[in-house]
């Protein structure tokens, strides 16, 4: 019966040795810290969308003043209680764009920048515009 559990106890001991061998080392964490992803949400207590980040992807197809399509571009939103837009930072290949809404969806700013052109458009919430271009 010694024999036995002798025997029992070495093929646990080699058992152990062959399993923590064969456990892979522990991942050490990115000390850079950086979040990679094809979009960020940040909801509040409500579950609600309150921020976000995205790559809207390119369509040629959309119509666009310039007349050569939607170019891929990211947009930040900064989302009210409501859920409207109340701050939008955009960028693609040949713009860029910063509005702020007030109120209502009719008082904004929108200050951009395409091509070799800038801008800023004011807009009261009577419909009232200046637009300033250099």
């Amino acid at each position: 019966m010694q024999k036995l559990l002798i025997a029992l106890t070495v093929v646990n001991l080699a058992l152990l040795v062959f399993l923590l061998a064969r456990v892979p080392a522990t991942a050490v964490p990115d000390p850079t810290g950086v979040l990679r992803g094809r979009a960020l949400q940040i909801t509040d207590d409500q579950g609600r969308v309150r921020a976000s980040i995205v790559v809207h992807p390119a369509d040629p197809t959309f119509p666009t003043p310039s007349g050569q399509g939607y170019r891929e571009t990211v947009v930040l939103r900064l989302v009210d209680p409501n859920g409207r837009p109340s701050v939008k930072i955009a960028g693609s290949e040949n713009a860029a764009g910063l509005s702020f809404v007030g109120e209502s969806d009719s008082a904004h700013v929108i200050l951009k920048a395409e091509g070799a052109g800038t801008s800023l458009k004011l807009t009261t919430k009577d419909g009232r515009e200046q637009l300033i271009e250099p």
